[in-house]
């Protein structure tokens, strides 16, 4: 059975004065979570372990993203993590700190429903 995205949310996130480039991944994410409300499982009976939730972080130094870190904040589905290059980091002129914004995509997947349900005359 194949896969259909029922969920793109998109989030912003940032770490000013750590520089931790997973502080601001996580902040990303949470972003992203709050401008959602699913209701769909609830509705269809359907067991939100069956979603697939896929994250890209986007950061100037993905190597520096705990992935797994990040995984362990999606509430629910089975959550991958990567990290791409993008985000912004902005140094202070006056100090020379950098500080880290990184972006969010939050996909979600559930197998596809459409022979499951039918319209009644």
């Amino acid at each position: 059975m194949s896969n259909k995205r029922i969920i793109l949310e998109m989030g912003t996130g940032n770490d000013l004065y750590g520089q931790d480039y997973t502080k601001a991944a996580r902040r990303a994410v949470q972003d992203s979570l709050h401008h959602s409300s699913i209701t769909l499982f609830a509705k269809l009976g359907i067991d939100h372990s069956e979603m697939q939730v896929d994250v890209t972080i986007a950061v100037q130094d993905p190597a520096q993203v705990d992935c797994d870190l990040v995984a362990q904040d999606l509430p629910r589905g089975r959550a991958t993590v990567r990290a791409v290059k993008g985000g912004l980091n902005v140094t202070d002129p006056e100090s020379d700190a950098v500080h880290i914004v990184a972006t969010a995509a939050i996909e979600a997947w559930l197998p596809d429903q459409a022979t499951a349900y039918r319209l009644s005359s």
